[in-house]
């Protein structure tokens, strides 16, 4: 333990007895699909444990905040205790924890209550905010940023936001935005075709714009180009009749510094000129309740990334000492993992490869971290039914979490 934690035994004493596998044990097996009432009520009852002040906010956020006695940085560390349907029971089997929320993100969670319980800092502020709706329409964390529906704005100055990155740090992702393309004819008897607009024929100019929509973009150095899919299609009334309207759903990927509003009026204007001028086009984003998870980008050279960075691989060159130790005790030096996963170097700094809550927080700079995978070599992790994750790499996570957070408000 470093910087600010040093200092602070009674506290180190108060919170000796979190363990966050413990905790990450018992969250997985609270269901918070549908809803996350009982697993906010075990973060509460957990931090109000280990004499913590905390809130739940009127947007369902769960809050805590401590205060050093000087000037600096405000440091907000954020995830999610929603998890998607459906629910998949908790199932322990060695280092394996398997269910539910065990990596998304209920396992960052435990790594950042760690860092939180175990931090007291000297200067600046510390803040937890958990929200409750990162699957869905993330009411939470619009209003933790915009203040909407009475909550006060969190005002952070660097965010960690955790979600299931091996212990590396992730400064960027791409964004996600949905919308229907529309293109309007007019009908007529499919006997006299001349007679009406064929919607549904000038899709075709469409999908071609569609198609080289990001020709002429660099792609970004770090997420690469954005992408461009017509995920859906739709069009026509009957089978005997000039199709008066035509759909298209497309899934945008976006890359910064594009914004919704931005790709939005280009995709209308390039689709304008690849159709007849006779053919309406109308191009709509998804109605939500909150703004689109858009594409974020960290400096990689930023302390915020670097000490994040640093303390990760630190962490994790502890666990492999370990593991190596214990495979040698064990008469098993050059075994293979009884899981198959292969070691690795933990705090590469690197992109993120989903759309998170991240984005909200940006332009301030924010990372991604936690243990856990998206996915692995054999598939989808997150959001699947093998859900699972390593109670080992839970533990380096806290371990990196609680060192970086310390050293940033020593």
């Amino acid at each position: 333990m470093t910087g600010a934690n040093a200092d602070a035994d009674a506290d180190a004493d108060a919170d000796a007895d979190f363990d966050p596998v413990e905790f990450l044990d018992a969250a997985v097996r609270t269901e918070s699909h549908e809803s996350v009432d009982a697993m906010r009520d075990l973060l509460v009852e957990t931090l109000d444990r280990h004499g913590e002040s905390v809130r739940v906010d009127a947007a369902g956020n769960v809050r805590a905040t401590k205060s050093g006695d000087a000037d600096g940085p405000h440091l907000v560390l954020n995830t999610h205790i929603d998890t998607v349907p459906p629910h998949v029971p908790a199932d322990r089997d060695g280092d394996v924890l398997r269910g539910r929320g065990a990596c998304d993100a209920k396992g960052p969670l435990a790594a950042l209550l760690a860092a939180f319980l175990a931090t007291t800092p000297t200067r600046g502020r510390l803040t937890l905010a958990v929200t409750p709706d990162e699957e869905t329409l993330s009411t939470g964390a619009d209003a933790l940023v915009r203040g909407t529906g009475g909550v006060d704005p969190v005002d952070g100055d660097l965010f960690v936001v955790g979600e299931p990155t091996d212990c590396d740090v992730c400064t960027a992702a791409r964004g996600r935005f949905e919308g229907t393309l529309t293109l309007t004819g007019s009908a007529a008897h499919a006997a006299e075709p001349d007679a009406g607009v064929n919607a549904v024929a000038a899709l075709e100019g469409a999908l071609g714009a569609i198609r080289g929509f990001d020709a002429d973009r660099d792609p970004h150095p770090r997420l690469g180009p954005p992408t461009l899919v017509a995920t859906g299609a739709g069009g026509g009334e009957a089978t005997n009749q000039v199709p008066a309207t035509a759909t298209l759903t497309l899934d945008r990927r976006s890359v910064p510094p594009e914004t919704a509003e931005e790709f939005r009026a280009e995709l209308a204007a390039a689709v304008r000129g690849a159709v007849p001028d006779d053919v309406g086009v109308s191009f709509d984003l998804t109605e939500r309740s909150t703004p689109f998870l858009e594409a974020f980008d960290t400096d990689p050279d930023h302390e915020l990334v670097r000490t994040f960075a640093d303390a990760a691989a630190a962490a994790g060159a502890v666990e492999a000492e370990r593991s190596d130790a214990e495979q040698a005790d064990s008469g098993h030096g050059d075994a293979e993992r009884s899981d198959g996963a292969e070691p690795s170097a933990d705090g590469d700094v690197r992109p993120f490869g989903a759309a998170t809550e991240a984005s909200y927080f940006s332009p301030a700079p924010t990372v991604v971290f936690g243990p856990g995978h998206v996915a692995d070599d054999d598939g989808a992790v997150a959001h699947a039914d093998r859900e699972y994750v390593r109670l080992s790499r839970v533990r380096t996570a806290a371990a990196a979490a609680t060192d970086a957070v310390g050293d940033l408000l020593d």
